[in-house]
């Protein structure tokens, strides 16, 4: 069984996607920037866990968080459920799915059996639009998919970092959406001020200077540094960031709002930085992936050299949207 009218919704990004999939099945047909940004999904981590001998570089804000900020600031209606039952998690599924509801998942890409990965990533978003006896059919980034019923259990039961309890949801609209060009504001400020005003030095600006300090470091801290040092490259760049650590999601969401205030000239210079921003971290990707391939830390430093400016540039364009004469 599958939904009837059911669409693919193309997307670089798990959540958004999953999300803007929901959406599109509703009527409502937001870019995946746009959903990003009304989200307030823009942020930055560097994280060390226990797990990794080198630390885990983020550009999002938590998992599941897009979503919920998304919904309140569009008055959406969102239906979330979590449990620790495995009957209970199946059911929350299957019964909107037998009603023509699709249903967004949270879980861990490793089991699925269409996905190729060495790690554990509990944080990993999909569409369920369908079910038979055996398989779960999937809206996976863009990309229809199917895996096993029992797949599907190990991945929403899964535990760790960034896990949630066999999170599912689905969406409604009973209002429609309000006026877009009064809900930016308000998502855009929100992401300025988290992103200048930090409680840990780990996170926004100053957790992207933070990375230029430790990065130099990486080749002689790391276990596997041929691996390791390429893992965070190809996660910043092709691990469902859109590119460029999601600043080209964010450059986006900043061009196509500029359509609704185009008279703002603080709006304007900081959609110019990002549109500067977002190259430079494609090539610290570039660089990273050198360092890898060749253990020589000037790639690193070079590398570290561009996410110093990056955290300048950051902060100034941050700051132009804190104070935007909206």
């Amino acid at each position: 069984m599958k939904i009837n009218g059911f669409q693919k919704y193309g997307g670089l990004h798990c959540e958004s996607t999953a999300t803007g999939s929901l959406l599109k099945h509703l009527g409502i047909d937001l870019s995946e920037a746009m959903i990003f940004g009304l989200g307030d999904g823009l942020s930055f981590i560097i994280w060390k866990m226990s797990t990794q001998s080198l630390p885990f570089i983020g550009g999002r804000s938590k998992q599941f968080s897009l979503t919920t900020v998304l919904c309140e600031n569009l008055g959406l209606s969102l239906d979330v459920r979590e449990t620790s039952s495995k009957a209970k998690a199946r059911t929350n599924v299957i019964e909107n799915l037998d009603i023509g509801v699709p249903v967004g998942l949270q879980l861990d890409c490793f089991y699925l059996e269409y996905f190729n990965v060495h790690f554990h990533f509990p944080g990993h978003f999909v569409t369920a639009y369908g079910y038979d006896e055996k398989d779960i059919y999937l809206l996976d980034t863009g990309e229809f998919q199917k895996t096993t019923l029992r797949s599907l259990e190990l991945a929403r039961f899964e535990k760790g970092p960034m896990s949630a309890k066999a999170r599912s949801w689905s969406l409604s609209a009973p209002n429609g959406l309000p006026d877009i060009k009064s809900v930016i504001p308000q998502a855009i400020l929100a992401v300025a001020h988290e992103f200048t005003n930090l409680p840990i030095s780990s996170l926004g600006y100053k957790g992207i200077k933070r990375m230029s300090e430790e990065m130099v470091h990486w080749i002689k801290q790391a276990d596997n540094p041929r691996q390791d040092i390429y893992d965070i490259a190809d996660l910043m760049e092709n691990g469902g960031t859109g590119g460029a650590l999601f600043r080209n999601l964010f450059r986006d969401f900043l061009s196509e709002c500029l359509s609704y205030y185009p008279h703002v000239d603080s709006f304007k210079k900081a959609l110019s930085i990002y549109q500067e921003v977002a190259p430079m971290w494609t090539e610290v990707s570039n660089l990273l992936i050198f360092a890898s391939k060749t253990l020589d830390e000037k790639y690193l430093l070079e590398a570290s050299k561009l996410v110093q400016s990056i955290s300048s540039l950051e902060l100034e364009a941050m700051t132009l949207l804190a104070h935007a004469d909206w």
